[in-house]
């Protein structure tokens, strides 16, 4: 079947207009949200226990266009389809230089005649926007400078773990304002959260998505003081300070973000319930400590293996496996 932007489904005589991509979280609504981690976790305890019989991508092929190399976004997707029975095609920012080689519409177009679904991880946030678009299979963002909802999904998949829910957790970010944050927030529109983003001035997140999220009814706090920000946290979230593509800001920010590494005394003020967690590549030294990421509260390493669970969940909700 040929999907257009939205599939259209009739049911008990209402049209429904539901998404063919993944773009971000809150495109969708909680109980779908909630249905896809239920599902990442019992395909998950199928991949653990080694039985491979179920393999719903079998003869079916995934193009995954990284304008941004990743480790662990490449290998969480490669690894996944291949282990549900399905084809992963990785094309670097050499294969196809997309917006400048060629236009994004022209590669969606022609991607999609080749594929079953596309996975592309970008740089700016419109790239994403315009292939889907024009892209006649599901796209999943697996990263852009605005969002990475990838990332969150498998976030919340291991809170349901860990923790044993999402709603009503407190979540302390300390850091950039960056795409991490937006997707949390982005969560935080469907789940309400007490989540708070302490980073220095300057380095607030977007306006609009704080906004977002506050309108949904989730209690969200912006503020310049992490020890103060990470009393009670459930969880405590840190990411590098300098992102892909803003290392040249690297030593400019390591004097600004004096003050906001997340250290033991820090991970002690949160108190003896509070997890860590790092969406990863860590700068130990610098937004983390070594002692912190390798302390029994850390679950930084159970949630980058539930990258692979939660896309893979979502990889089967946007191909209606």
């Amino acid at each position: 079947m040929t999907k257009s932007e939205e599939e259209v489904l009739i049911c008990d005589g209402l049209l429904a207009m539901i998404p063919k991509d993944f773009l971000h979280i809150d495109d969708f609504d909680k109980d779908t949200i909630m249905k896809i981690l239920n599902r990442a976790i019992e395909v998950k305890a199928m991949i653990k226990s080694g039985d491979r019989s179920f393999q719903p991508f079998k003869g079916k092929s995934m193009a995954m266009i990284f304008a941004k190399p990743s480790m662990r976004t490449r290998v969480s997707f490669e690894t996944g389809f291949f282990l549900l029975g399905g084809h992963a095609i990785y094309l670097g920012p050499d294969d196809i230089q997309m917006g400048k080689r060629e236009e994004t519409r022209d590669v969606a177009r022609v991607l999609s005649g080749y594929n079953d679904i596309i996975m592309a991880r970008v740089f700016a946030h419109q790239d994403i926007l315009d292939l889907a678009k024009y892209a006649a299979v599901p796209v999943i963002n697996g990263l852009t400078d605005y969002n990475h909802p990838c990332q969150i999904m498998a976030d919340a998949l291991t809170m349901l773990e860990h923790i044993g829910r999402i709603e009503n957790t407190k979540v302390v970010y300390v850091g950039d304002g960056n795409n991490i944050v937006h997707s949390w927030l982005r969560l935080a529109a469907l789940f309400p959260l007490h989540f708070v983003c302490a980073c220095p001035k300057g380095f607030e997140p977007d306006a609009k998505t704080v906004e977002i999220a506050r309108s949904a009814g989730s209690k969200i706090e912006i503020t310049d003081d992490p020890m103060e920000a990470v009393k009670g946290a459930d969880v405590v979230y840190t990411d590098v300070w300098a992102s892909m593509g803003q290392k040249e800001e690297a030593e400019y920010r390591k004097k600004v973000f004096q003050g906001f590494t997340v250290d033991e005394a820090m991970m002690e003020m949160a108190g003896p319930n509070a997890f860590l967690m790092h969406c990863l590549p860590a700068e130990r030294g610098i937004e983390v400590t070594d002692g912190a990421i390798e302390a029994p509260n850390s679950i930084v390493f159970p949630q980058a293996e539930n990258r692979m669970h939660a896309q893979n969940a979502i990889m089967l909700h946007v191909l209606g496996a």
